[in-house]
């Protein structure tokens, strides 16, 4: 039912958060059939933090037949991902295509603004009702159950009740909050400092045009993400302290000065605004629940470093969009289906945060940890390893050798205890093949 300023009085799903993780669920849903209302709480385009995708991101898409109208964008290509430090002559490049064949072998760097538009239009386009602007108050609960969402647009109050609500709404997640289910690691507890730089010229880069650059330092590390042809971001990620000791702009100044593959590829741009990110790295153990599903960095968000965010919110989004569907045609499995959908999404998230912590562990540098397990020798560097390549690209649901010995380290757990999900959602039949 309909109201006469087009607000539903009730839908099968309500989706809280128009970025990748509210949208994917949003457009698979309304793909299948159902009646989906997502409630973003500000106007499209808006600025977010975040644009480097990985490799297996263009699975999802093609899963979602998004793939071409995210071709057509005339994004930056991403091949690869270069890692260096204080030394211009010491670098590695992981080169995505050595994941092995039939992988994806590159990904786009993207300007969120026009992305996240973009796929809120996808969505609507294939049956979805977006409102802008909109503000979740309250979760509507019987019996506790959530059975809706009150929010607030253009100064009135609206009650929309749902079969389903799907909490896509980022660090300002409305369930987190209400169930006060988030937890933060404390050994990864960052912040980030960045800016976007104008008047790009790449043919200033020592390394390859439209990768992503990672500069470690001895405070934390740097990136370098070309968004558009002219323009890239730059960030710093540190400790909370380390900010508290000076000017955000001059921390970041200093920090890039440190990595000198980096200030080669700025030289001759023009420094925009300095924006600061904080409460990095959280978590929930309960991430579904009676009447709701959390998706993305509601759910979770672990350290940009490798650039999994986008990626895992996709992922969940999909993921949970077809437990939700197969849910409102078989209501007795939500036991079964939401813990399913639980292992699934902690399972990507677990393993993505393993390797984060092999790289503080090891001064902001992954190859002590790689050497030390076998997986950086002379005749096969780690950049050039294919278990290596294949997880920084993004394989974060399979039995590799890599990502059963990340696994092993208990000091790494986050979670409390549960089933991993070893089926990967984008190349099972690939890892299948080949045992893994």
């Amino acid at each position: 039912m309909t109201d006469r300023q087009n607000h539903p009085e009730s839908v099968d799903v309500v989706v809280i958060g128009a970025g990748p993780g509210g949208c994917s669920t949003a457009t698979r849903l309304a793909q299948a059939g159902r009646s989906v209302l997502v409630l973003e709480a500000r106007a499209l385009p808006r600025f977010h933090i975040g644009e480097s995708l990985l490799p297996p991101t263009m699975a999802l898409f093609e899963r979602l037949g998004l793939l071409e109208r995210v071709k057509e964008q005339g994004f930056v290509p991403k091949h690869g991902a270069e890692f260096s430090g204080p030394s211009p002559h010491r670098f590695g490049r992981v080169p995505f295509a050595k994941q092995g064949p039939g992988r994806y072998p590159s990904a786009y760097q993207v300007e969120r603004e026009r992305f996240d538009k973009m796929l809120a239009d996808f969505a609507q386009e294939h049956g979805a009702q977006l409102i802008e602007e909109a503000t979740v108050h309250d979760l509507v609960q019987e019996d506790g159950r959530v059975v809706g969402v009150r929010y607030e647009h253009e100064g009135v109050s609206h009650t929309v009740r749902a079969e389903w609500v799907v909490d896509a709404g980022g660090r300002g997640s409305k369930i987190a909050k209400s169930f006060g289910l988030r937890h933060y690691v404390d050994r990864l507890r960052m912040v980030a400092v960045f800016r976007h730089f104008a008047n790009l010229d790449e043919s200033k880069n020592p390394g390859y045009k439209g990768d992503i650059q990672i500069g470690r330092h001895k405070d934390g590390w740097i990136w370098a993400i070309p968004i558009r042809e002219d323009v890239i971001s730059v960030g710093s990620v540190m400790r909370r302290e380390v900010l508290q000791e000076g000017d955000p702009a001059a921390l970041l100044d200093d920090h890039v000065q440190r990595v000198p593959r980096i200030i080669q590829r700025i030289e001759g741009t023009s420094p925009g605004e300095v924006h600061v990110e904080t409460d990095y790295c959280y978590y929930a153990d309960t991430v579904a629940g009676p009447g709701w599903f959390m998706v993305g960095d509601a759910a979770c968000f672990f350290d940009p470093i490798f650039s999994g965010g986008v990626l895992l919110a996709t992922a969940t989004g999909v993921r949970a969009a077809e437990t939700i569907d197969t849910l409102l045609k078989e209501p007795g499995r939500t036991v079964e289906l939401q813990t399913a959908y639980s292992n699934f999404l902690k399972t990507g998230y677990d393993t993505y945060s393993r390797i984060i912590h092999a790289y503080y562990e090891h001064g902001y540098n992954v190859r002590p940890y790689l050497e030390a397990i076998g997986l950086d020798r002379e005749e096969l560097r780690w950049y050039d390893n294919p278990w290596v390549v294949r997880l920084l690209s993004g394989d974060l649901w399979s039995k590799s050798e890599l990502n059963q010995e990340l696994r092993k380290v208990s000091r790494w757990d986050t979670f409390a205890p549960f089933e991993r999900d070893l089926e990967c959602p984008f190349y099972a039949e690939l890892n299948a093949a080949e045992g893994v």
